[in-house]
């Protein structure tokens, strides 16, 4: 009995535990990858443009197309087989089999091909781009989850505090020491301590939800992630991490870079086929192709009825000419039917082929052609103009990113001694209101001084570490907490 029991606490205690495994970055990061809708449509992207890149290369092949009709005609119709109108119903068919392909269109097809190419590998760096944002976002939301919960702990230690003091004043007051009005004046800082905790905890659980949400995670499901000290967390220094040689860092290794410059790439080889628009093309053909008819007609036997002496003809025997009456025919007995020779037969006899070449000149068109061609240039420029607008636009957030981590450093370096400053200035503080030498007001005063200088300080290495990963991400060392 006992054994079964122990099972079932053990199974219990596993299943506990599995549930609340926590997640460190790289984890978020790969399930984000896996995951997030944003990479998957860029995947799908990918795929549209490999088949279109597929298709294009097999336009190169000649076109072959099997096609056959099947009818019944009646009336007065042309016979397929002979060409002559005839006054018969009949079943009609016809088979063709025909081919066609581009000799030249100067080289229209060749660049078309290739611009498809280089679309298929911008839309794959896309895909990394994609992938680099979204880890980035993933590691911005770790970090304000981290210092979300680094501000909550601030806020305990904070009501913690002003418990203390408030037990203390408490006993100082029934000792007759302190008025009740200091008491007060505890506990209404004790609940705005307590409301600041509990903000801190709802921004925290806010945070994660954001993370969960980028994830691409049901946000009802059980999750947590690690929470490393913040100090623990290795940062390069920030003299290796100097601005212009990240950048030129940034431009030999981010997707981004290299997706503009397939894209121009490929705009440049679309414009030339564009031009090739503008040129004859010549093309080949050829064709297959019978028919056979089919029709059941009675067929009579001829009978003299008599003779007619309207219609005569002369004869010629030789000695002289005769005066011959003609005969009149009538219709006898039916002795069959009247049908085309057999399907085999029909096919051979009305077998033909055709092969030739075709020369399409472009002579005018609506200005189509030529609309194209200018207008497949202008994307050149665009394409162009954009790549310099994201190469200045990555030079100012890798400045900006260097600049304001030296800032964070230099911030956090000085409110890491107004913070020693303040830790002092509390300890006197409550050494002096232990001895009824300072009021409360003054007491709370240097404690929420102490509280301020924290979350400045917190709020400083925070930005500092978010600046120098940043720095570190363009450079091309990737995102990392341990």
């Amino acid at each position: 009995m006992k054994q079964p029991i122990l099972c079932l606490l053990l199974l219990c205690v596993m299943s506990k535990s599995f549930a609340q495994e926590k997640w460190d970055l790289r984890k978020c990061v790969e399930y984000a990858l896996q995951n997030n809708i944003s990479v998957k449509q860029a995947d799908l992207q990918t795929r549209f443009s490999q088949l279109t890149y597929n298709q294009s290369k097999s336009s190169r092949l000649p076109s072959l197309n099997l096609g056959t009709n099947s009818g019944l005609s009646f009336g007065r119709r042309e016979n397929p087989t002979t060409g002559v109108l005839e006054d018969q119903n009949f079943f009609s068919t016809n088979f063709s089999l025909q081919t066609g392909v581009t000799l030249f269109n100067w080289f229209s097809l060749k660049n078309t091909i290739e611009a498809n190419r280089l679309s298929t590998e911008a839309d794959k760096a896309q895909v990394t781009k994609v992938q680099n944002d979204i880890a980035l976002n993933v590691a911005v939301a770790y970090l304000q989850v981290l210092l979300a919960r680094e501000q909550g702990n601030i806020a305990s230690v904070q009501v913690g505090q002003t418990q203390s003091q408030l037990e203390l004043t408490r006993k100082q007051i029934k000792a007759g020491n302190l008025p009740e009005l200091n008491a007060a004046e505890l506990e209404a800082q004790l609940a705005r301590d307590s409301s600041s905790l509990i903000t801190a905890q709802a921004s925290a659980q806010q945070f994660l939800l954001q993370l969960k949400a980028l994830l691409n995670m049901d946000a009802g499901a059980p999750f947590d992630i690690e929470t490393p000290p913040i100090n623990s967390i290795p940062v390069e220094s920030i003299g290796n991490l100097q601005p212009e040689t990240v950048y030129q860092s940034a431009v030999k290794n981010l997707p981004q870079q290299k997706v503009n410059d397939l894209r121009i790439q490929s705009a440049i080889k679309n414009s030339a086929a564009a031009k090739g628009g503008l040129y004859p093309t010549i093309s080949g053909f050829g064709g297959l192709g019978s028919n056979y008819i089919y029709f059941r007609q009675p067929n009579f036997a001829p009978v003299i009825t008599g003779f007619d002496t309207v219609r005569t003809l002369r004869v010629n025997t030789g000695s002289g000419f005769f005066v011959v009456e003609g005969a009149k025919v009538g219709q006898g007995q039916r002795i069959g039917d009247i049908t085309p020779p057999s399907f085999a037969n029909q096919f051979s006899s009305n077998f033909g082929q055709n092969i030739g070449i075709g020369l399409q000149v472009p002579i005018f068109n609506g200005r189509t052609a030529r609309s194209n061609w200018e207008r497949s240039k202008l994307q050149v420029r665009q394409l162009e103009l954009q790549k310099e607008s994201d190469q200045l636009t990555l030079k100012q957030d890798i400045y900006k990113a260097y600049t304001d981590a030296t800032a964070a450093l230099q911030k956090f370096n000085a409110n890491r001694k107004t913070v020693e400053a303040a830790e002092k200035a509390f300890n006197f503080a409550q050494k002096r209101y232990g001895l009824n030498l300072l009021s409360t007001y003054d007491l709370l005063n240097s404690q929420n001084n102490l509280a301020r200088a924290r979350i400045e300080l917190l709020y400083a290495q925070y930005d500092y570490v978010f600046k120098i990963k940043l720095l570190e991400f363009y450079k091309g060392e990737g995102l990392k907490l341990n």
